[in-house]
């Protein structure tokens, strides 16, 4: 069998090495952005799967998230702004944290 190096000289698949049909994609590019709308299939059971063969009959370790993570990816805008409602929801728990107490000192 030859070597990379010495298909890539051969005349013939020279245009290979140059070709951006054959480039690897960037793995960026290579997972599906999910919005906020989807986000709940991460981590919801319905979703999750534990497989114990493969389906060529090998025994096999893992879940159906895993295959999900690996192929898709929440969109960036949305994981900030899921960060962004976190934080004001603990701003909010807080000022209405605040608000009872007071209310109670009152009554």
């Amino acid at each position: 069998m030859s070597s990379q190096e010495e298909i890539l000289s051969d005349g013939r698949f020279s245009c290979v090495a140059r070709d951006p049909r054959f480039w690897e994609m960037p793995e960026k590019e290579r997972k599906v952005k999910i919005d906020k709308r989807f986000r709940a299939m991460f981590h919801d059971k319905k979703f999750k799967l534990r497989y114990t063969v493969d389906k060529r009959g090998r025994p096999v370790n893992y879940t159906s998230t895993e295959n999900l993570r690996k192929f898709y990816a929440l969109s960036e805008s949305d994981s900030d702004l899921s960060e962004g409602d976190s934080k004001e929801l603990t701003v909010k728990k807080k000022k209405k944290k605040k608000a009872k107490g007071k209310g109670e000192a009152d009554s």
